[in-house]
């Protein structure tokens, strides 16, 4: 089975998560955070940075790692580094997502995670205890 590592971003601003809808492939419609994978040479972080910028248009600080999720979909093994971000510059426009929704601690569970982006959403879960 193929692996792979990619990163993820939880942006949160005034005490919302911003989430992304695919667009495309085998899980299209579904949510998920923002990221993608890591090239040769990078670190997680500059990862991270790099596809938001490339996705979103917009530049984030990369913060504290929240998980480390490994997942088995059908056709690969994957590794995602979670990390806390926040908008440094940028207006978040979906270049390569559906659509993309702030949600509120009450609305995580208002959209249809993918599968690994779920282990996610409850460890912000446990980090919010009313704000995130």
């Amino acid at each position: 089975m193929k692996n792979i590592h990619v990163v993820a971003a939880v942006i949160e601003q005034d005490g919302k998560i911003f989430a992304t809808q695919r667009g495309y492939g085998d899980y299209k419609d579904w949510w998920e955070f923002p990221g993608g994978k890591m090239e040769p040479g990078e670190s997680p972080e500059e990862a991270l940075a790099r596809e938001i910028r490339e996705e979103l248009d917009t530049e984030i600080s990369v913060g504290k790692l929240i998980t480390s999720v490994e997942y088995d979909y059908p056709k690969f093994h994957m590794l995602m580094d979670c990390f806390m971000c926040n908008i440094v510059s940028g207006d978040l426009k979906l270049l390569e997502h559906e659509a993309a929704r702030w949600l509120s601690a009450d609305e995580l569970w208002d959209v249809k995670w993918l599968p690994s982006d779920i282990r996610v959403i409850e460890e912000i879960e446990k980090m919010i205890g009313g704000t995130v």
